[in-house]
């Protein structure tokens, strides 16, 4: 259904990466014909624009996506059949801006516009304000809804041991973008995830001696499993009537199968959930000892860096992979708030009480992020068309909070869990919450 103030109805939606443009194609393709994109930089595709002029994306040379071709797309936008099985950066971004052309988005983008600030208008009330937004040229404009989707992985975030501690070459892997200026430095890369395999395995083989230190306990998930993308398979166990202590027990001995136990290369064993980790090669390099694996740092004494295991060494980088501050500057304050890398959103999506507000992307979750993208979009197009409403502030705060309970219960605790949504379960949510939203909507006509 069609609002009547559709057409006249402002929009603005901050970022021209993935998850903006999925947001800002549904709401036009939804009647919302005033829609304006605001991206920092000159180019389309985010984090997937290698060498982004933003100065935000984290992609490096040899980056590819952890979630197969099929299962990443859009579910209205295929890739092409010639992309490759797990695709890389240049093709994630070669797609978001066919994407953008295929829906006639381009058009709507301002490009090098970097937002200063977001607040409410003067003279609007909290509970139906209009939005004002200036920009770094002096603009400032008033908008009815505003989406942000400026995604969490932009900010580094620098453990004060490494940085500060380290005497040599330090850089956190945001900066990482290929292994040829590593060779023959002796290099310990901190952390276990993605990024942190994929440095690893980058350098390592021009190396003397790479050392990854994971300081919590990992399941390291193939690539490949019987000739397959493993997304491809794993995601088949995603359904509702498969209980989840039996999808974890068959993804875990899929793995097993394929890598061995993790506590045989000399990781930690992983007591609790923690978010997926994948990788083709670096069991590999474990296995021919390109690749050592240690379980913590005790201390820094200059180019030495003592292990908890006993032994030290010394080296010439340090690459830390130490994950991503959620960084909202513009937003105001009285609006929300980050704490502790954490942020107050109700379905990861509204801050309580702000209406016409909304965020996509500020999560982390077990399936490719383009689906779940369009699950938060057809969520927000359905309390914009008026099919939906939201609960009262109280009722989101104690959504908010069961949520943080619930991932403190299950989970590692580290910071980049604070925002860790497995997707079988955050998307039934959207759904229970969307037609809660219905009912409320007849019971007040």
């Amino acid at each position: 259904m069609r609002r009547p103030d559709a057409a006249t109805r402002r929009i603005a939606v901050i970022g021209a990466g993935a998850a903006g443009l999925c947001c800002a194609k549904y709401l036009v393709q939804d009647g919302f014909e005033d829609v304006t994109i605001f991206e920092i930089g000159t180019q389309i595709g985010g984090l997937w624009c290698y060498q982004n002029d933003n100065g935000l994306s984290s992609a490096y040379r040899t980056l590819h996506i952890n979630t197969a071709r099929d299962l990443t797309n859009f579910s209205d936008f295929k890739f092409d059949d010639s992309v490759q099985m797990f695709p890389d950066h240049r093709d994630m971004h070669r797609y978001l801006i066919d994407y953008a052309e295929e829906f006639d988005l381009k058009r709507r983008i301002r490009f090098s516009s970097r937002v200063l600030d977001l607040r409410p208008a003067a003279g609007t009330s909290r509970g139906a304000p209009r939005w004002q937004i200036r920009l770094a040229d002096g603009t400032v404009e008033e908008f009815d809804r505003v989406v942000v989707a400026t995604g969490h992985l932009s900010k580094p975030l620098h453990v004060p041991q490494f940085r500060e501690g380290f005497k040599g070459e330090y850089l956190h892997s945001h900066y990482y973008r290929e292994p040829e200026a590593f060779v023959g430095k002796r290099i310990c890369v901190i952390g276990v995830g993605n990024s942190a395999c994929d440095i690893a395995s980058d350098v390592c083989v021009t190396s003397p001696r790479t050392v990854m230190v994971a300081r919590s306990g990992v399941m390291i998930g193939p690539k490949l499993i019987f000739g397959r993308a493993i997304t491809d398979i794993t995601m088949k166990l995603y359904r509702k009537w498969n209980p989840d202590a039996l999808r974890r027990w068959i993804i875990a001995f899929l793995v097993l199968l394929v890598h061995g136990r993790m506590t045989e290369l000399g990781f930690k064993p992983l007591t609790r959930r923690a978010h997926p980790t994948t990788s083709a090669v670096v069991v590999q390099h474990i296995a021919y000892r390109r690749i050592v694996v240690k379980q913590g740092i005790e201390r820094i004494d200059g180019r030495r860096i003592f292990f908890s295991d006993g032994t030290s060494d010394e080296f010439d980088t340090v690459i830390a992979c130490t994950g991503y501050e959620i960084d909202l500057p513009f937003v105001a304050p009285e609006v929300l708030q980050v704490k502790d890398n954490s942020v107050d959103l109700y379905k990861r999506i509204c801050a309580p009480g702000w209406d016409g507000l909304y965020f996509v992307g500020v999560f982390n979750t077990t399936t490719a992020l383009n689906l779940v993208f369009e699950r938060q979009s057809r969520w927000i197009c359905a309390i914009e068309r008026g099919d939906a409403t939201l609960p009262s502030p109280e009722a989101m705060r104690a959504d908010i909070e069961a949520k943080r309970q619930w991932i403190a219960k299950h989970y590692e605790a580290s910071l980049r869990h604070t925002i860790e949504e497995e997707h079988l379960y955050y998307l039934d949510e959207l759904d229970r919450s969307e037609r809660s939203g219905r009912r409320r909507m007849a019971r007040a006509a």
